[in-house]
Parts: structure tokens; C-alpha cells; sequence
């Protein structure tokens, strides 16, 4: 019986995260992938094709780091317009969180609500991650076995800071002897919460209160005191961990040398890192506000000079958007903290630009290989997560998730297809596919962008005709399976195996 073939992508530069093949076709059978070899066409006659030009196809983004719909952030992206706002900007999966609050005493009824508000209003495919604000015993030895077999959640996140969600030393060694029975993933949010608490106490009591004043309350000392810690109960409970969105010279430095010592330690940083300072945070109209993040976007260019070098040189695993919006002029979002600070809620709008901010701000400088590019946007997060099965490269067999960006200016010279070059533009907000009512990357240029966004074989992005040309609901939800990535070495600081 012949094969048969629902899309043929010709002309493609194939990246991934180990090779780049020029001038290769990329057959399409039943969302997946088929075939990779040269006219195909003429393999299959009757089968549509799309034309690359030339340009690199790469494997579809993973966004392992996105807050969608939390009661948390009342005024921020739904399922529907965050995962919209995700494949217009080349991401095909999105692992959020179900947030899991202190007063709760189960994970079952919280990760059912999670379930009722993304099934059928995402446009992506979408997995959980549980953020685990009281780990009780019953917790971690009865419910989170439950939701590994049932729901393939394999995913913790932890607070060492914010009091609602802040976990204590010992609670932190808790859940990590957990997870690492269970092959989980744990992610942690490294910042001192008594530093930050103390310095917070004396600025408001001096009359700083403004946005400004949310970086000096969370200097990187913060940062980096919380980061060495948590290496150090990791290393204790012989435990892989994830250090989310980090933002600190020094921080990364810590998380450096303890890969160097073979210790399982992962860190992401996220694109505000990159490119904006602490101050963002200034300005008239409070529109600082707009900009408050934590850990705090830094006062020294020097931290974001090192965020790019230790995306190059495999220091961060991943690169992530922290996609946690709230709108700004709305009197539950930003401006909700005009008396001071300490309400104003946190977080930055940034799924859709993720990709293409360091498409053309790294690959296309040369900061980055397109190789390091895709190992970050995709095959690691896929790796990390319980996903590298079927997600996070290009080959037979994986789903047809790809983005097609446009072909360079000697792409397009080589390919001979002048005219399918981007004009380069500044990004407007009305440009986005968002919710959110400012970017913080408003004004800048970019050079390329995601041409076509690819969902299991489907074109649900094309930016030349009608953009968003996918439907709410055609993203599924993905049980996920352990880690390929990393495990516990067996390895302790002394004799004493604390596990057995």
C-alpha cells in the first residue's frame, strides 16, 4: 500500500540540534513525519507542496516556562489568546502551570480545574507543570506517583521566595527525595526571601515605593545567595534540578561550576534578560511597572552580557519566555500597585516574541549557531520534560511541528527567490496575537520572523496570508514521560545514602 502524503515542504535548510541539510524536502504523513530526502515531489505527484525557498525549517518552539490563566494573574492571557499568541511566534507546545495555592490540600481537584479551562481553547499542544506550595506527605507519596502514571505530569516547580508559594530548606529536600524517586523534573525559583523582605521593609519605610524600587529590593545578591543554596541541597539529595529564568552573572557562575563538577544542574534564562536593564523600571505615567519582573531585570549590562554567554556555551539548557502577563492599564493589573511596589503583579508578555528575538538578535548576528538555537527553543526543552520522543527535532517519525522563517538575503540570493526576503519592521503591540495591552519589546526591529508556524502537519500560522490561519482547540494535551536529560548520579556528600 502507498504511502500517503499530506504535505511535502520543499527547498528546506533543515536545522536541528546537531545539523543543518541544505536543499532537503520534509514529507508529511498523518502529522507526522515521513520522509526527509531530495524531489520528493516527484516521489509524490499528487501530494501539495510548500516552498521553504531556501530558508531554515526548524523544529517547532517548546515554551517549557508559560503562565496561562492563573487566578493569580486576573487580567492575563487565557489559554485561547496565550497559545494564539504562542504559534505566531513559532512555538507548537507550551508547558504552563498548575498552580497549586497553600490552602489546598490535594492536586487532583487542581489540576482538573487546569484541564477545564485548556481543553479546546488552545491552538498549541500544552502540557503541566504543578507548582507545589504544600507538599504534604500524603502529597508526595500518594498523589504526585498518581499524576506521573495518570496524567504524565513530570514536572515540580518551587518557590524559595514569594510567602504564598515560599517552601522552606527542609520542605525543599522533601519534595526533591520525591521527584527524584519518581524521575520528575524539579524547577526552582532561586531568590532570598528574607533579603528580599528586609529590604522591602526599609524602602517603603523611606517612601521608595515606586516601580524602580522592585529592583532594589531584589538586588542580585538575592539572586545569587538562594542559587548557590539550592546547588547545595540538590548536591545533598543527590536531586536534577532546573533553575528557572535566571538573570545573574554570579548565579550562573554558581550553576557553571557545578555542571563542571558533573552535578545534573540545568538553568533557563528568558529573553527580558537579554536585552533590557533595570531601567525599564523608570519613566513617567508609571509605565515602569510595565517592566517588573522577578528576579528584576539588573542595573549592570554585564549580567545580560553574561545571560548570552551562557546560552552559547550550554551553561542555560533552555530559553524560555516566562510568558506571566498582566495588562497594564487596568486597575487589577499593573496599576494595581500605584501605592506601592510590593503589588504591583509581576511578570512580562513575551510567548510570541521569544522565538524571534533570538532568531534574529542571535543567530543571525552570529552570537548563536542556528544549532545552539534550536537546542534551546526545542530539542532540550523536549529532553527536559519527557517530550524527546516526539517533540524537538526534525526526523521520521516525530510530529510535524516546524517553523519556517524566512530566507536570508543570501538564502534567497542562493535559492534564487529575491522576493520572499522579510522587509525588516519595528514591533507595535497591535502587531501581536496577545492579550496583553504592551510589549516590553515595543519598537524594536527584527529582520525575521516565523513565516510559517506547523502543528502536526497543519499550517496554523502564515504570515503572508491571514496570519492565524490554525483553530482554537486544534492544540492537544501531552502526557509527558521522564526526563532523558539527566538522572541522580548516586552520589552522596558522605557514606550516608538519606534515600534508602
Amino acid at each position: 500500500m502507498a504511502m500517503e502524503i499530506d504535505l511535502i515542504i520543499t527547498h528546506a535548510t533543515i536545522a536541528t540540534a546537531s545539523d543543518i541539510l541544505p536543499n532537503t524536502d520534509i514529507a508529511i504523513s498523518n502529522g507526522k513525519i515521513a520522509l526527509l530526502g531530495t524531489n520528493l515531489p516527484s516521489l509524490f505527484p499528487t501530494s501539495p507542496t510548500l516552498s521553504a525557498a531556501g530558508a531554515y525549517v526548524l523544529p517547532g518552539g517548546i515554551d517549557s516556562h508559560v503562565h496561562l490563566q492563573q487566578d493569580n494573574s486576573p487580567t492575563g492571557d487565557t489559554w485561547e489568546t496565550g497559545t494564539r499568541s504562542a504559534i505566531a511566534g513559532g512555538t507548537t507546545t507550551v508547558l504552563a502551570f498548575a498552580s497549586q495555592k497553600r490552602t489546598d490540600e490535594s492536586l487532583f481537584p487542581v489540576v482538573q480545574e487546569y484541564h477545564r479551562r485548556a481543553a479546546g481553547n488552545a491552538y498549541c499542544d500544552y502540557g503541566f507543570h504543578l507548582i507545589l506550595a504544600n507538599p504534604s506527605e500524603k502529597i508526595l507519596s500518594e498523589e504526585l506517583p498518581l499524576l506521573v502514571k495518570d496524567e504524565g505530569i513530570t514536572s515540580v516547580k518551587l518557590y524559595m521566595t514569594y510567602q504564598p508559594m515560599r517552601l522552606h530548606d527542609l520542605e525543599l529536600l522533601d519534595v526533591m527525595s520525591a521527584t527524584r524517586a519518581l524521575g520528575m523534573t524539579t524547577m526552582v525559583h532561586a531568590e532570598n526571601a528574607d533579603m528580599i523582605d528586609w529590604m522591602t521593609r526599609k524602602l517603603e519605610a523611606r517612601g521608595r515605593t515606586e516601580p524602580y524600587a522592585h529592583a532594589l529590593a531584589r538586588p542580585n545578591i538575592a539572586e545569587d545567595e538562594a542559587t548557590y543554596r539550592v546547588l547545595a541541597l540538590a548536591e545533598l539529595a543527590d536531586v536534577p534540578i532546573l533553575i528557572v529564568h535566571m538573570s545573574s552573572k554570579v548565579a550562573a557562575g554558581h550553576v557553571r561550576r557545578a555542571q563542571t563538577a558533573l552535578l545534573p544542574v540545568h538553568a533557563e534564562t528568558c529573553p527580558h534578560y537579554l536585552f533590557f536593564t533595570s531601567e525599564k523600571l523608570r519613566g513617567e505615567n508609571f509605565h515602569g511597572a510595565m517592566c517588573v519582573c522577578s528576579p528584576a531585570l539588573r542595573e549592570d549590562p554585564m549580567d545580560l552580557g553574561a545571560m548570552w554567554e551562557g546560552l552559547a556555551n550550554g551553561t542555560f539548557t533552555t530559553f524560555s519566555s516566562d510568558h506571566a502577563p498582566s495588562k497594564f492599564d487596568h486597575p487589577l493589573g499593573k496599576k494595581k500597585g500605584t501605592a506601592t511596589f510590593t503589588q504591583i503583579p509581576n511578570g512580562l508578555p513575551g510567548v510570541e516574541t521569544r522565538m524571534p528575538s533570538l532568531f534574529c538578535n542571535g543567530v543571525l548576528t552570529g552570537r548563536l549557531s542556528v544549532q545552539k538555537f534550536v537546542e534551546l527553543t526545542a530539542s532540550n526543552p523536549a529532553k527536559l520534560y519527557g517530550l524527546s520522543d516526539r517533540k524537538g527535532t526534525i526526523a521520521p517519525g516525530y510530529d510535524a511541528d516546524l517553523v519556517i522563517w524566512y530566507p536570508t538575503a543570501e538564502q534567497a540570493a542562493k535559492h534564487g527567490t529575491p522576493d520572499t526576503v522579510m522587509k525588516p519592521f519595528n514591533l507595535k503591540n497591535e502587531m501581536l496575537h496577545h492579550d496583553i495591552d504592551y510589549t516590553p519589546f515595543e519598537g524594536m526591529e527584527f529582520t525575521n520572523w516565523p513565516r510559517y508556524t506547523i502543528l502536526r502537519g497543519k499550517v496554523v500560522w502564515n504570515r503572508d496570508e491571514g496570519g492565524v490561519v490554525g483553530g482554537v482547540g486544534d492544540g492537544g494535551y501531552l502526557k509527558r514521560g521522564r526526563s532523558t536529560l539527566s538522572r541522580p548520579r548516586g552520589v552522596f556528600v558522605n557514606e550516608f545514602n538519606p534515600h534508602e
